[in-house]
């Protein structure tokens, strides 16, 4: 019997616990991964590359839609989504032809999804679920809510700093580093959920490990294979990775 590659997504682990013991009555299902975040289960989807995901939607620091927008393999996995309470989405789900869980869901339900989509699975159109999937990112766009400071502790304090304050934002593994001229804060986020804070007009994330502050660039280099040097006013060096070229140059217009 062929095994379908499962991951589980969600940040609840009764949410996980629901869905991996109902998947245990197929033989079939293969759980290759279980996810408690959206960051994490980008990882292990690029990894693992499952031919089934089971995608939380409503997750902290980052949302299904985000973690599936990062997703860069091919063919797209069958995904079904679990939500609670967004309506939106549940039209969405429906407009793009892609099935969902409404929490909490019976095992009627589940049967249902998961027998709709093993049954895509046999057909294996990865084009078309492809598109579908990329129709619908594309038309759901997340509100982000931009902020004007951010809380730190310090020695059992809590100090505030202005966002317009900040030169750039280094990645330090489940924490980051804010860099306020000679001044450095570490505070507990991550970059991705942390990007999603900072005005989209004022910072860009340059590459996997940096967001820096547009204000703080004073030149760009060219390096080797689409790559660029950002050098700061204050003469740090970070480097621009080809994949983010173009949304700095579609903010700056400087790029060549």
């Amino acid at each position: 019997m062929m095994k379908i590659k499962t991951i589980v997504v969600d940040d609840e682990l009764l949410g996980r616990e629901r869905i991996t013991g109902l998947l245990s009555r197929h033989p079939e299902i293969q759980i290759v991964a279980e996810c408690e975040n959206g960051l994490e289960a980008v990882s292990r989807i690029n990894q693992e590359k499952p031919d089934l995901v089971f995608l939380d939607v409503q997750m902290p620091e980052m949302d299904g839609f985000t973690a599936l927008s990062h997703v860069q393999i091919e063919p797209m996995p069958v995904v079904i989504f679990v939500t609670a309470h967004d309506k939106f989405a549940l039209k969405a789900f429906e407009v793009h032809a892609l099935d969902y869980l409404m929490k909490p869901f019976d095992r009627d339900r589940f049967e249902n999804a998961l027998k709709r989509a093993l049954g895509e699975l046999e057909k294996r159109q990865s084009g078309v679920l492809s598109r579908q999937l990329s129709s619908l990112l594309a038309d759901y766009k997340p509100e982000k809510k931009a902020v004007d400071r951010l809380t730190v502790k310090l020695d059992g304090r809590i100090i505030f700093i202005k966002v317009e304050d900040i030169d750039w934002v280094e990645a330090a593994d489940n924490y980051v580093t804010l860099h306020l001229g000679a001044e450095k804060h570490m505070m507990r986020e991550t970059m991705g959920s942390l990007e999603m804070k900072l005005p989209e007009d004022k910072f860009v994330r340059i590459s996997r490990s940096a967001i820096v502050n547009m204000e703080t660039i004073r030149e760009m280099q060219p390096l080797f294979h689409g790559d660029y040097t950002v050098i700061l006013k204050d003469g740090t060096k970070l480097t621009l990775s080809r994949n983010q070229r173009d949304k700095l140059q579609k903010i700056l217009g400087k790029v060549g």
